[in-house]
Protein backbone atom coordinates (compact mmCIF):
# COMPACT_ATOMS: atom_id res chain seq x y z
CA UNK A 1 0.00 0.00 0.00
CA UNK A 2 3.19 2.47 0.87
CA UNK A 3 4.40 1.92 -2.30
CA UNK A 4 1.40 2.56 -4.48
CA UNK A 5 0.97 5.88 -2.72
CA UNK A 6 4.08 6.97 -3.32
CA UNK A 7 3.29 6.34 -6.97
CA UNK A 8 0.58 8.57 -7.13
CA UNK A 9 1.13 12.40 -8.77
CA UNK A 10 0.80 14.27 -5.75
CA UNK A 11 2.74 12.22 -3.52
CA UNK A 12 5.81 13.74 -1.87
CA UNK A 13 4.74 17.21 -3.18
CA UNK A 14 4.98 19.87 -0.32
CA UNK A 15 1.61 21.59 1.06
CA UNK A 16 1.97 24.54 0.17
CA UNK A 17 2.34 23.19 -3.75
CA UNK A 18 -0.58 21.95 -3.71
CA UNK A 19 -2.75 24.33 -2.51
CA UNK A 20 -1.38 26.53 -5.64
CA UNK A 21 -1.95 24.23 -7.94
CA UNK A 22 -5.29 23.78 -6.85
CA UNK A 23 -5.89 27.30 -6.43
CA UNK A 24 -4.83 27.55 -10.02
CA UNK A 25 -7.33 24.56 -11.16
CA UNK A 26 -9.90 26.79 -9.67
CA UNK A 27 -8.87 29.93 -11.62
CA UNK A 28 -8.81 28.11 -14.74
CA UNK A 29 -12.35 26.34 -14.41
CA UNK A 30 -13.46 30.16 -13.12
CA UNK A 31 -12.41 31.65 -16.59
CA UNK A 32 -13.54 28.43 -18.68
CA UNK A 33 -16.84 29.53 -17.13
CA UNK A 34 -16.96 33.34 -16.75
CA UNK A 35 -15.00 34.65 -19.45
CA UNK A 36 -17.94 34.69 -21.41
CA UNK A 37 -19.34 37.43 -18.70
CA UNK A 38 -16.08 39.45 -17.78
CA UNK A 39 -14.52 42.33 -20.30
CA UNK A 40 -11.64 44.38 -19.89
CA UNK A 41 -9.50 44.03 -16.67
CA UNK A 42 -11.31 41.68 -14.64
CA UNK A 43 -10.90 39.14 -18.07
CA UNK A 44 -7.36 40.13 -18.47
CA UNK A 45 -6.64 39.47 -15.10
CA UNK A 46 -9.14 36.27 -14.87
CA UNK A 47 -6.95 34.95 -17.76
CA UNK A 48 -3.48 35.08 -16.32
CA UNK A 49 -4.19 33.97 -12.70
CA UNK A 50 -4.56 30.83 -13.83
CA UNK A 51 -0.86 30.29 -14.99
CA UNK A 52 0.24 32.99 -12.73
CA UNK A 53 -0.40 30.50 -9.71
CA UNK A 54 1.33 27.43 -11.39
CA UNK A 55 4.27 29.95 -11.29
CA UNK A 56 4.17 30.74 -7.62
CA UNK A 57 3.48 27.03 -7.03
CA UNK A 58 6.63 25.73 -8.85
CA UNK A 59 8.81 28.13 -6.30
CA UNK A 60 7.54 25.93 -3.31
CA UNK A 61 9.07 23.08 -5.06
CA UNK A 62 11.72 22.03 -2.86
CA UNK A 63 14.26 21.20 -5.40
CA UNK A 64 16.64 22.58 -7.63
CA UNK A 65 15.09 23.04 -11.27
CA UNK A 66 12.01 24.62 -9.33
CA UNK A 67 13.01 28.09 -10.81
CA UNK A 68 13.11 26.97 -14.35
CA UNK A 69 9.77 25.40 -14.23
CA UNK A 70 8.62 28.96 -12.67
CA UNK A 71 9.93 30.99 -15.00
CA UNK A 72 7.86 28.63 -17.83
CA UNK A 73 4.62 29.27 -16.14
CA UNK A 74 5.71 33.36 -15.71
CA UNK A 75 6.25 33.41 -19.33
CA UNK A 76 2.92 31.74 -20.02
CA UNK A 77 1.12 33.72 -17.87
CA UNK A 78 2.42 36.75 -19.85
CA UNK A 79 1.40 35.77 -23.18
CA UNK A 80 -2.44 34.87 -22.05
CA UNK A 81 -2.50 38.41 -20.94
CA UNK A 82 -0.84 39.62 -23.82
CA UNK A 83 -3.24 38.39 -26.22
CA UNK A 84 -6.01 39.55 -24.83
CA UNK A 85 -4.15 43.09 -25.37
CA UNK A 86 -4.99 44.94 -28.75
CA UNK A 87 -2.34 45.02 -30.80
CA UNK A 88 0.12 43.04 -28.62
CA UNK A 89 -0.67 39.27 -30.34
CA UNK A 90 2.68 39.20 -31.61
CA UNK A 91 3.86 40.19 -27.91
CA UNK A 92 1.92 37.06 -26.53
CA UNK A 93 3.68 35.11 -28.60
CA UNK A 94 6.89 36.00 -28.25
CA UNK A 95 6.74 35.52 -24.51
CA UNK A 96 5.19 31.94 -25.37
CA UNK A 97 7.89 31.35 -27.64
CA UNK A 98 10.46 32.49 -24.99
CA UNK A 99 8.59 30.16 -22.73
CA UNK A 100 8.78 26.99 -24.75
CA UNK A 101 13.24 27.79 -25.78
CA UNK A 102 13.59 28.14 -21.82
CA UNK A 103 11.52 24.96 -21.07
CA UNK A 104 13.42 22.58 -23.61
CA UNK A 105 17.18 23.90 -22.17
CA UNK A 106 15.42 22.90 -18.88
CA UNK A 107 14.06 19.70 -19.76
CA UNK A 108 17.56 18.80 -21.87
CA UNK A 109 19.61 19.48 -18.31
CA UNK A 110 17.17 16.11 -17.10
CA UNK A 111 17.48 13.91 -19.84
CA UNK A 112 17.14 10.25 -19.98
CA UNK A 113 18.63 7.60 -21.76
CA UNK A 114 16.40 6.73 -24.60
CA UNK A 115 15.61 4.22 -26.79
CA UNK A 116 14.66 4.18 -30.81
CA UNK A 117 10.81 4.69 -30.24
CA UNK A 118 11.71 7.57 -27.98
CA UNK A 119 13.49 9.07 -30.98
CA UNK A 120 11.13 8.57 -33.47
CA UNK A 121 8.22 10.33 -31.17
CA UNK A 122 10.47 13.21 -30.45
CA UNK A 123 10.94 13.51 -34.47
CA UNK A 124 7.64 13.34 -34.99
CA UNK A 125 6.63 16.37 -32.43
CA UNK A 126 9.20 18.29 -34.52
CA UNK A 127 8.29 17.16 -37.87
CA UNK A 128 4.53 18.45 -36.94
CA UNK A 129 5.85 21.64 -36.08
CA UNK A 130 7.47 21.75 -39.66
CA UNK A 131 4.44 21.12 -41.53
CA UNK A 132 1.37 22.16 -39.05
CA UNK A 133 1.96 25.89 -39.71
CA UNK A 134 1.43 25.85 -43.62
CA UNK A 135 -1.58 23.68 -43.44
CA UNK A 136 -3.79 25.67 -41.13
CA UNK A 137 -2.13 29.01 -40.41
CA UNK A 138 -4.89 31.51 -41.66
CA UNK A 139 -4.27 33.93 -44.76
CA UNK A 140 -2.42 37.22 -43.67
CA UNK A 141 -0.84 35.49 -40.47
CA UNK A 142 2.77 34.96 -41.53
CA UNK A 143 3.98 31.51 -41.89
CA UNK A 144 7.47 32.04 -40.91
CA UNK A 145 6.88 33.66 -37.72
CA UNK A 146 3.79 30.63 -37.05
CA UNK A 147 6.48 27.93 -37.98
CA UNK A 148 9.37 28.95 -36.16
CA UNK A 149 6.27 29.19 -32.73
CA UNK A 150 5.61 25.91 -34.29
CA UNK A 151 8.57 24.59 -34.17
CA UNK A 152 9.75 25.59 -30.39
CA UNK A 153 6.44 24.58 -29.51
CA UNK A 154 6.85 20.99 -30.74
CA UNK A 155 10.55 20.99 -29.83
CA UNK A 156 9.61 21.85 -26.19
CA UNK A 157 7.16 18.72 -26.29
CA UNK A 158 9.74 16.88 -27.83
CA UNK A 159 12.50 17.54 -25.37
CA UNK A 160 9.81 17.01 -22.19
CA UNK A 161 9.39 13.77 -24.00
CA UNK A 162 13.35 12.80 -24.02
CA UNK A 163 13.46 14.23 -20.23
CA UNK A 164 13.01 11.97 -17.48
CA UNK A 165 10.11 13.53 -16.42
CA UNK A 166 6.66 12.07 -15.86
CA UNK A 167 4.74 10.51 -18.60
CA UNK A 168 1.99 12.94 -17.48
CA UNK A 169 3.86 15.99 -18.23
CA UNK A 170 4.83 14.73 -21.53
CA UNK A 171 0.78 14.15 -21.67
CA UNK A 172 0.93 17.91 -20.87
CA UNK A 173 3.38 19.16 -23.43
CA UNK A 174 0.65 17.33 -25.96
CA UNK A 175 -2.40 18.85 -24.97
CA UNK A 176 -0.51 22.48 -25.21
CA UNK A 177 0.20 21.46 -29.21
CA UNK A 178 -3.54 20.51 -29.71
CA UNK A 179 -4.67 23.82 -28.06
CA UNK A 180 -2.66 25.90 -30.04
CA UNK A 181 -3.20 23.95 -33.16
CA UNK A 182 -7.26 23.96 -32.43
CA UNK A 183 -6.49 27.81 -31.68
CA UNK A 184 -4.62 28.85 -35.30
CA UNK A 185 -7.28 26.46 -36.76
CA UNK A 186 -10.10 28.85 -34.99
CA UNK A 187 -8.44 32.12 -36.39
CA UNK A 188 -8.89 31.23 -39.58
CA UNK A 189 -12.78 30.19 -39.31
CA UNK A 190 -11.62 26.40 -39.84
CA UNK A 191 -11.92 25.71 -36.37
CA UNK A 192 -13.23 21.78 -35.53
CA UNK A 193 -16.05 22.33 -34.18
CA UNK A 194 -17.23 25.93 -34.43
CA UNK A 195 -17.73 28.58 -31.90
CA UNK A 196 -18.34 28.49 -28.89
CA UNK A 197 -17.25 25.15 -28.65
CA UNK A 198 -13.52 25.78 -30.07
CA UNK A 199 -12.77 28.23 -27.65
CA UNK A 200 -13.57 25.67 -24.92
CA UNK A 201 -11.53 22.98 -26.32
CA UNK A 202 -8.32 25.60 -26.93
CA UNK A 203 -8.56 26.93 -22.90
CA UNK A 204 -8.95 23.41 -21.74
CA UNK A 205 -6.27 21.27 -23.55
CA UNK A 206 -3.82 24.79 -23.03
CA UNK A 207 -4.68 25.06 -19.07
CA UNK A 208 -4.72 21.45 -18.47
CA UNK A 209 -1.22 21.27 -20.48
CA UNK A 210 -0.09 23.94 -18.45
CA UNK A 211 -1.37 21.90 -15.72
CA UNK A 212 -0.52 18.78 -15.73
CA UNK A 213 3.51 19.62 -17.18
CA UNK A 214 3.94 21.74 -13.46
CA UNK A 215 2.07 18.36 -11.69
CA UNK A 216 4.51 16.27 -13.55
CA UNK A 217 7.42 18.45 -13.33
CA UNK A 218 7.31 18.57 -10.04
CA UNK A 219 6.69 15.03 -9.43
CA UNK A 220 9.93 14.76 -11.19
CA UNK A 221 11.71 17.40 -9.41
CA UNK A 222 10.57 16.25 -5.90
CA UNK A 223 11.52 12.28 -6.97
CA UNK A 224 14.66 13.03 -8.08
CA UNK A 225 16.09 14.99 -4.86
CA UNK A 226 14.59 12.55 -2.47
CA UNK A 227 16.91 9.99 -4.73
CA UNK A 228 19.95 11.57 -6.90
CA UNK A 229 22.00 9.28 -9.01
Amino acid sequence: MASLVARLPLAGLPLRFLLLAGAALAAGLGFLLLSPLLDGLPHLLLKGSGVSLLALAALQIPARGAGWLALVMALGAAGDMLLEMQGLFLAGGASFAAGHLVAMIFYARHRRQTVAADRIIAAAFILYGLTMPPLVTPAGLPVGLAMIYAVLLCGMAASLWLSRFPRLAALGAILFVVSDTVLVMRMGGGGPFGQPLDGMIVWITYFGGQWLITLGVARGLVGRAAHPD
